[in-house]
């Protein structure tokens, strides 16, 4: 069976893990180690299990897990080693047998309190959170001053949004330890996901006077105010404990993105320039001080900062982007093109850089320079759907239909479930006139994604347009505009079905209001001037054509419905 990896997680240290060095602990918050001094061992066990000890400290994890079953087979019955294994699989990564001993060892030995609290984390970094709960709860009830319990439930109730069952948990756990900063902080969390800021201010506040040093909680009360739009009281915060900390350069930027937000990019840019002074090479600075430039649209000082980073750490992908980005934006096209192309295969945004590579070369009118650039790239990169989409679009510019179906049957063949391509199939055969096969990739559509507004706007108005199926036609499009209410396209095509059905009042109705939301598209325009044409509103119909063949001069079919209204 292949094995999963979860992270460490260990007798309940997964909060001291969250935030380790940041405090330290009243004892009895600490989750106690199983005491073996009770049992009496065999001399074989005694001395698997000290060669198992070794073995773990020297970082020998399967030869500790093999050493510790020998010496469980000497004694199967022991608490202490049952736990001390399971405690070892979990270390590992070794999620079943973790489970399946510790749900053996529990149905003999249900008060091993240290196993539970085990088991229950186990269960929590499964997300099998009515698993954990239920672990956790037998543990406080057998142990009521179990800390570590009452914290590990407070944060599975909050994380599943059972506030009221979370905020009796911490209160338990306060009521125990009143110091418990670790479960202050956390309730301070809480309360504000609750909406309830003043409470979490306050607990933060007393956080603070008690424990200056513990970062968190500064952090978490600016955070609490910056989600409150009250940035100057969030750089307020920001600033006192600077005052204490003053070589935390990280706050410092943060205190210029908060100006940043406050539209303060002059106060934002000084204090970056300041921490410069104090660390000059600091990359985290220079780094907000380029995009601090490229949000002001000073794109030359934002791409001198990044080529200045670039310069030390070329392998840098993610600076490579941002610089490439920051020259396609200044204008020096070929530049950028270099800069994406630089672009591993191995970073995120791999296909992103090559289809901005490619855009910019198709913009220099070099159609078959982009179709190479994205070739080679789906050659270096096949699990990218996007680039056969891309594809598919450079050669439907270039007419070349047969060429973009062709790559998006491949993309198909790759991605069978992926409905953007399926969509763009249909909408190229409905180009070529292939009706039929354009509804049957619409319905594949659907039949992978039922709530996809588009491909139901799509045949609702490929139906409405040819007047058939016109009561199916206005169902799926009253499906749709119920997930996209304020689409104009959808609209447009509600008031189409209304006119195929001679519905006329209904249809501008339909089409006014898309016109709110599309005031320059010529198509809604036409439908308008169809419907004062047909209901015999002549002057009107030809206002609304002369509108539509304003936005697209080259249509022919608008000139001849004027020409059919013309004295």
């Amino acid at each position: 069976m292949q094995k999963k990896h979860i992270p460490l997680l260990i007798c309940g240290l997964l909060f001291w893990a969250l935030l380790a060095g940041c405090a330290s602990f009243p004892a009895r918050t600490r989750p106690a180690a199983p005491d073996p001094a009770p049992e009496t061992y065999s001399k074989e066990a005694a001395y698997h299990y000290s060669l198992a000890v070794l073995s773990r400290l020297d970082g020998r994890p399967a030869e500790s897990i093999d050493h510790m079953k020998r010496a469980l087979s000497f004694s199967p019955d022991s608490p202490y080693l049952n736990t001390e294994l399971v405690s070892l699989y979990v270390e590992n990564g070794d999620v079943e047998p973790a489970l399946a001993l510790g749900e053996a060892t529990l149905a003999r030995q249900p008060g091993n309190i240290e196993l539970r609290s085990i088991m229950g984390g186990l269960y929590f970094n499964l997300r099998e959170y009515d698993k954990a709960v239920q672990e956790y709860r037998t543990v406080t009830e057998t142990d009521p001053d179990n800390a570590v319990a009452y914290l590990y439930l407070a944060t599975i109730y909050s994380q599943e949004k059972k506030y009221a069952e979370a905020e009796k948990a911490y209160r338990e756990l306060l009521a125990l330890d009143p110091d418990n900063i670790i479960g202050m902080f956390y309730y301070a969390k809480t309360l504000s996901q609750m909406n309830r800021p003043a409470d979490a201010e306050s607990l933060y506040q007393k956080i603070i006077a008690q424990r200056p040093a513990f970062e968190a909680a500064w952090t978490g009360l600016a955070a609490l105010y910056e989600s409150r739009n009250r940035y100057d009281e969030a750089i307020g915060v920001y600033r006192r404990y600077l005052a204490v900390h003053p070589a935390r350069i990280g706050i410092r930027v943060k205190i210029a993105e908060l100006q940043m937000k406050a539209n303060r990019e002059e106060a934002a840019e000084k204090e970056l320039r300041e921490v410069l002074k104090i660390s000059p090479d600091n990359r985290e600075v220079i780094m907000a001080l380029g995009l601090l430039y490229f949000d002001m649209r000073r794109y030359d000082e934002a791409a001198a900062e990044f080529a200045l980073l670039l310069e030390k750490t070329p392998a840098d992908d993610k600076l490579r982007y941002l610089l490439a980005s920051v020259l396609e934006q200044k204008g020096d096209r070929q530049k950028a093109l270099t800069e994406y192309q630089k672009i591993s295969p191995k970073f995120e945004l791999y296909a992103n850089a090559q289809i901005q590579a490619a855009r910019l070369t198709n913009l220099e009118g070099d159609s078959a320079g982009a179709i190479g650039i994205i070739r080679r790239a789906i050659g270096q990169k096949k699990d990218q759907a996007v680039l056969h989409l891309y594809l598919s679009s450079l050669y439907e510019e270039k007419k070349d239909m047969a060429a973009a179906e062709k790559t998006i049957r491949e993309g198909i063949s790759l991605f069978p479930g992926n409905t953007d391509l399926h969509y763009l199939l249909g909408a190229l055969l409905e180009k070529t006139g292939r009706l039929e096969e354009s509804i049957q990739s619409m319905r594949r559509v659907l039949s992978l994604d039922p709530g996809n507004a588009d491909a139901l706007n799509f045949i609702g108005y490929s139906y409405a347009d040819r007047g058939i199926h016109l009561d199916e036609a206005e169902q799926m499009i009253v499906q749709a505009l119920k997930i996209k209410p304020d689409s104009g396209y959808i609209l447009d095509s509600m008031g189409w079905v209304h006119f195929r059905k001679s519905n006329y009042e209904s249809a501008l109705t339909y089409l006014k209001k898309a016109l709110e939301f599309l005031p320059e598209d010529p198509g809604v325009m036409e439908h308008l001037g169809d419907v004062y044409f047909e209901t015999g509103r002549r002057q009107e119909a030809l206002e609304w054509y002369r509108k539509a063949i304003k936005a697209d001069p080259a249509n022919s079919r608008l000139k001849n419905k004027m020409d059919l209204l013309k004295p």
